[in-house]
């Protein structure tokens, strides 16, 4: 089945070259950019997040990530104790959520955002 496919490729790479479509490519002669997402990604999920990368998605692990890095901005400038708990729960929440979406080892989880910590900023900022 794809050897069919892989001939009519292969046929309209060759038909291109000929007429020169790829003699002005950007980059010609250069290496080709590494790939950030080989190192990142489990394998099996490589050709996924390749595809969604090359159509300007993100993956809902990044898009989570982002959020708690943006949740995490607004709890740094924030004076009210009430407010910063909520922010604090919400990124708690986003935390669980991204651990429970990766299905990985315990240990590779994010740690959650705790009390303590909470505390010991708040007594840092000035009132």
């Amino acid at each position: 089945m794809f050897d069919g496919f892989q001939k009519i490729v292969e046929e309209r790479i060759r038909v291109a070259q000929q007429k020169g479509q790829f003699d002005n490519l950007d980059g010609r002669g250069k290496p080709l950019p590494r790939d950030v997402i080989g190192d990142t990604v489990p394998e099996d999920l490589r050709l996924s997040y390749r595809i969604l990368k090359n159509a300007d998605c993100v993956p809902p692990e990044v898009e989570l990530q982002h959020e708690i890095r943006r949740t995490e901005d607004l709890l740094t400038g924030m004076t009210e104790t009430r407010d910063k708990y909520g922010i604090l729960k919400k990124i708690n929440f986003l935390i669980i959520k991204l651990n429970t979406m990766r299905r990985g080892r315990v240990d590779l989880e994010v740690p959650q955002h705790y009390a303590d910590r909470l505390v010991s900023r708040m007594e840092k900022e000035p009132r």
